[in-house]
């Protein structure tokens, strides 16, 4: 299959200001095969964060792209990325979601394989022909495994650019969450997966549209508004900020290269990072100071303001997003049919913050983004009233051409997604073979 047959699938008039996509994008089962085959068989696709796989021997099981792998740690501290398939019969190998192993066995009939993927065991051996060789039958690692500041990825196509080439512009902002925690951040033990029954695509588009942010997640706003105001009331205090239009409008989207974008504005509220809010409770505020005038110690003040104050939402095309917010959530999607896709959410941190920072921090990711959230359950609900009105089909298009020709563009124009659509298509259409 090739690109010629999925041309004119944008209508991208910059001159007009209008900017759509067809609605077949989404419900078309051709098209969805298609993406497997140019778009995640051929990019870089996030795996895994390295603090998962801490000691040698250490493994997870993963799905990227429909293809069931192992992630683990050779005797050498070595990273791996296998495919999780016996190469005798087909069965899977790693049959747990996680753990610790000296090798990998198969269940079916005991082939057995290192941590490096070597056969290194067969029953009955012997009975097997000359032509028989253990060194062509090991676990097949995927074509390229890659990791920048613990961030594991993986790429099906042996030909693509390294991932420090794909990444791009995205690296600025990897390094300011890591080099807020000083250099040493960790997935917190435990995930958030569920479906959401929708193409893919609108939850790249969700989680950087500001513009949604108000009247979808009106009720979060107003419940974090009051909780901080009576917690200043009853320290003496007056709140200095206040959630409204004045915030989200605020900010700014800033291309990264290769369809990733990134949204950023000031934090109306507090950040476990270095940015104090009433909410940690008093007894933080001094360890919050602490940790902030660390930060302007070696980074210097601008920098350190990027780290403490700046909220951030970044997608990294296609299917991964980190939110730098009040709280660091890793998350990331596997398309499993053209109206359905599976969501696996980590949480970040600092790995010598304190127990009573980290506390605040894993409270705010459960208030706004855990499964049982404010957002979570309103953009589950969005996204899939979009898919069902995609039914509608005497509508063909969606708008997404909001801050078309402004000069700059924030959090609530649609910038991101546009450029998130432009390389969506040159890789459907075949105009780029491998990713710049």
């Amino acid at each position: 299959m090739n690109g010629a047959g999925f041309s004119g699938l944008l209508l991208d008039d910059p001159a007009a200001g209008v900017f759509r996509y067809a609605r077949t994008a989404l419900t078309s089962p051709d098209i969805f095969a298609r993406e497997h085959e140019a778009i995640f068989s051929k990019v870089w696709l996030y795996l895994g964060h390295e603090s998962e796989i801490r000691r040698p021997g250490d493994y997870v099981r993963r799905t990227v792209a429909g293809r069931p792998l192992i992630f683990a740690r050779n005797k050498t501290g070595e990273v791996r990325a296998l495919y999780n398939t016996c190469t005798h019969r087909g069965a899977t190998i790693c049959r747990q979601d996680a753990g610790n192993a000296k090798a990998f066995q198969c269940f079916y009939h005991a082939w057995t394989f290192d941590l490096d993927g070597a056969l290194i065991g067969v029953p009955d051996e012997q009975s097997y022909g000359p032509g028989f060789d253990r060194s062509e039958m090991g676990l097949k690692p995927v074509a390229k495994c890659e990791s920048y500041r613990g961030f594991v990825f993986v790429c099906f196509d042996p030909y693509a650019c390294s991932l420090i080439a794909y990444l791009a512009g995205v690296t600025d902002y990897l390094d300011l969450i890591v080099d807020s925690a000083e250099g040493e951040m960790e997935i917190v033990l435990g995930s958030n997966q569920y479906t959401i029954r929708a193409n893919w695509k609108l939850l790249a588009e969700n989680s950087y549209d500001g513009y949604h942010a108000l009247p979808t997640h009106e009720t979060y706003f107003k419940y974090v508004a009051s909780m901080e105001a009576d917690a200043r009331k009853k320290m003496g205090e007056i709140d200095p900020t206040a959630a409204g239009e004045s915030f989200t409008a605020t900010g700014e989207a800033i291309a990264l290269g290769n369809g990733h974008a990134v949204t950023q504005k000031i934090a109306p509220w507090g950040r476990p990072i270095a940015r104090w809010s009433p909410l940690f409770g008093a007894e933080t505020r001094d360890e919050v100071a602490e940790v902030r005038r660390r930060l302007v110690a070696r980074y210097g003040e601008e920098r350190a303001r990027l780290m403490a104050d700046m909220s951030r939402n970044m997608v990294i095309f296609p299917n991964l997003v980190v939110n730098d917010i009040m709280a660091v959530t890793v998350r990331t999607w596997d398309p499993l049919q053209v109206d359905e896709m599976r969501v696996t959410a980590w949480h970040l941190a600092p790995t010598r913050e304190s127990a009573r920072m980290r506390e605040a921090r894993l409270d705010n990711f459960l208030t706004f983004l855990g499964p049982g959230g404010f957002a979570t359950p309103d953009d589950v609900e969005a996204l899939e009233s979009c898919q069902q009105g995609f039914a509608a089909d005497g509508v063909t298009h969606s708008d997404i051409s909001r801050g078309v020709g402004c000069a700059t563009q924030r959090p609530v124009d649609e910038s991101q997604m546009r450029g998130y659509w432009r390389r969506w298509r040159d890789l459907v259409e075949g105009r780029v073979e491998v990713p710049a």
